[in-house]
């Protein structure tokens, strides 16, 4: 078992026998899922709606090569700078670079996933730089010194008293337990940070290739004050937000937010082109956009999966997931968890080291009916089993399966095998908390089901 599957186990062991925080998880979903059907509703077709979707990822994934050129030479013909990062350790390079060359001390840094894809902020906190998340989310859990919990709800496993007593430990704010209140102390403690910020980095939902400008999706104003206000902004973009036209976000848009926090419309949706323009009263004097590859590419190659790179990280699938509903976000130890991060992680990461994701599934198929881009998740992750188990056979799996073949190929042995099941349920009570129980695995946690007294092959004889 590698590091990552172990640690794995550990905190999903731990999180499924917290009750409370179960129940927690499983309340804000339960509310997710009818605010979000209620705005499904609302589209003259849904199902026509994914479709279209899905149609216009599959092509800008499947040419991504022109639409690339195409978004950063429309970005650089107004001045902003373009530049390609292979992976986390040169997208960190060049951001670190910038920084550098302004001389600036202070950052400040709006929602990016793919930040905390190649754990930017630890790389620039050795490197000297002040880093602060503005996104209200994100700057609970950077107070905790923890990884956001969701996509969309980066604080979501939280209650507003734990919220409130960091507060008062972390910035010296009386005890609150009203959501205003909390929203302000952070709200006063960041309108300072935007001013004095020499740094601006954000991510970006979607990349227009048509106009060369990135789209950027929030509830807050966080992301504009953070592109806005310091002199020079830094986008953090994966290659795959790459939408054609302009004209897409008409249904983009909409569609990330009912899926993702069941909206009709996020509050603030913004278009950035390049630094500021002649005659433009603000904006950024210095815009840099990093794109970033890191395995995507690798991904990009595999015809079989590679339409997980439709994905525009509305967190649906999360927000669906049984396995998700009980283990929380913080188990999976990666960027991207749930089923999507089940599928893109071992890709990005390496299959074997994170294989145990797929197996931590119950393919149900809730992320594949849920997925506004029609990723077909669940049989992913099947496919992702198969081919690790093919790169790294495990030896004692395939004369298993084939014992078994041999056994449910003969009638007679299966017949006895039943009789041999009824007999051994009257001793398992016996033996059930011993070190010696041979399905302890399935019992430490659940019943074993019972052997039906009479299977349906011995009935049909009586009937005859």
């Amino acid at each position: 078992m590698t590091p990552a599957a172990s640690q794995f186990k550990k905190n999903a062991t731990a999180l499924t026998a917290d009750l409370r925080h179960r129940a927690l998880i499983r309340t804000a979903l339960k509310k997710y899922e009818v605010v979000r059907d209620d705005k499904v509703s609302r589209f003259q077709n849904w199902q026509s709606a994914r479709q279209s979707a899905a149609e216009i990822k599959w092509d800008a994934v499947n040419h991504l090569d022109t639409h690339l050129v195409e978004f950063a030479r429309n970005l650089e013909a107004r001045g902003t700078q373009v530049h390609w990062a292979s992976n986390a350790a040169q997208a960190r390079e060049i951001i670190i670079g910038i920084i550098q060359e302004r001389k600036a001390h202070s950052i400040i840094k709006s929602k990016v996933m793919t930040g905390e894809e190649i754990h930017l902020n630890d790389a620039l906190e050795k490197a000297g730089f002040e880093v602060v998340e503005s996104d209200l989310g994100e700057y609970i859990v950077q107070l905790r010194h923890e990884a956001p919990y969701h996509f969309v709800f980066p604080a979501m496993h939280l209650t507003r008293g734990e919220i409130s007593d960091l507060f008062s430990k972390e910035l010296g704010t009386a005890p609150t337990d009203s959501p205003e209140e909390l929203t302000m102390i952070a709200r006063r403690v960041l309108r300072d940070k935007y001013i004095t910020a020499d740094i601006g980095i954000s991510g970006a939902n979607f990349g227009i290739a048509e106009t060369g400008m990135i789209s950027i999706t929030e509830n807050e104003g966080n992301a504009r004050l953070t592109c806005a206000l310091p002199k020079v902004h830094i986008a953090l973009m994966g290659i795959e937000k790459i939408l054609p036209k302009l004209e897409d976000l008409a249904l983009f848009l909409p569609m990330l937010a009912t899926a993702g926090a069941g909206q009709v419309m996020t509050g603030y949706n913004t278009m950035y082109g390049g630094p500021r323009q002649p005659g433009e009263a603000d904006g950024p004097e210095a815009f840099h956009v990093v794109l970033l590859d890191n395995n995507r590419t690798q991904l990009l190659a595999d015809a079989e999966q590679r339409d997980a790179l439709h994905c525009i990280r509305c967190g649906g699938c999360l927000n669906v997931c049984p396995i998700y509903k009980n283990i929380g976000g913080h188990a999976y130890g990666a960027t991207y968890q749930g089923p999507i991060g089940a599928v893109i992680t071992p890709h990005l990461r390496g299959l074997q080291q994170w294989k145990h994701l797929s197996f931590a599934s119950s393919l149900c198929g809730a992320c594949t009916q849920t997925c506004p881009v029609k990723i077909d998740l669940h049989h992913h992750l099947l496919q992702s089993r198969r081919n690790a188990i093919a790169q790294k056979p495990v030896w004692w799996e395939k004369p298993l399966f084939q014992a078994l073949a041999f056994l449910f190929n003969h009638a007679g042995l299966f017949s006895l095998g039943m009789k041999l099941g009824r007999i051994g349920q009257v001793f398992h009570p016996l033996i059930k908390n011993t070190g010696i129980d041979p399905v302890r695995a399935w019992t430490r946690s659940r019943e074993l089901p019972k052997v039906a007294p009479q299977t349906f092959r011995e009935w049909w004889q009586t009937r005859k």
